[in-house]
């Protein structure tokens, strides 16, 4: 799983191991034709965002037929839920491997750390496709949103999980603070300073998991 892959095989399953990444484009095993769509979906709206991308560029770059296109997604709003939905379902996959990685929790929670920065200073790096989704969907009641929520809860979950088997003493609310440094540091590498972010989410990480020393 590369650092910050934009397009994926159809037929390829990722790796988490492979190298560091949390957020990589899944490889959904599915009809070619569809899977080049959203091969294409995934590239285009992380890297132009997602509005502006319309649907005859994608059936362009997809080397699909209109009617194909409709035959697998029905609309733009329904490749746009699966963007995002496949987006959340392979970083989730991505975290928890790494957090199962070792035996000791902190050394799954660096893990996590180093497949942040690895993905920030990735080349074609672009921000948080979750935070760049939400920010393009103002209604918070868009199922977009929804997904953008339950992948924030899930990374939460996972983080706490992790603290728990450490023996932190409070590891709800150190929860909170892994998933700010982790919203934060993919937020502040795109628009601010990179190396600073990934100090920061590293820093983060090490005086949480010392809490639980």
């Amino acid at each position: 799983m590369s650092a910050i892959t934009t397009a994926a095989s159809p037929t390829a399953t990722p790796s988490p191991s492979s190298s560091p990444a949390v957020d990589a484009p899944p490889a959904p095993r599915v009809a070619p034709a569809k899977g080049r769509i959203l091969a294409t979906a995934m590239r285009r709206f992380y890297d132009d965002g997602i509005r502006p991308v319309g649907v005859d560029l994608l059936i362009s770059e997809s080397q699909v037929t209109k009617a194909t296109f409709y035959k697998h997604f029905g609309s733009k709003e329904r490749l746009v839920l699966d963007y995002i939905s496949a987006r959340r379902d392979a970083t989730i996959e991505s975290l928890t491997s790494l957090l199962a990685a070792h035996e000791d929790a902190a050394v799954g929670l660096r893990l996590v750390g180093d497949a942040v920065v690895a993905q920030i200073q990735a080349p074609g790096y672009r921000g948080c496709p979750f935070v760049n989704a939400a920010a393009e969907f103002a209604d918070p009641a868009h199922p977009v949103r929804g997904v953008v929520t339950s992948f924030h809860e899930a990374i939460h979950e996972l983080f706490e999980g992790a603290l728990v088997r450490l023996g932190h003493p409070m590891p709800g609310e150190a929860a909170d603070r892994l998933v700010l440094a982790y919203v934060g540091a993919m937020t502040w590498a795109y628009v601010g300073d990179v190396v600073a972010a990934s100090s920061a989410v590293r820093g983060t990480i090490e005086r949480v998991t010392n809490e639980a020393r």
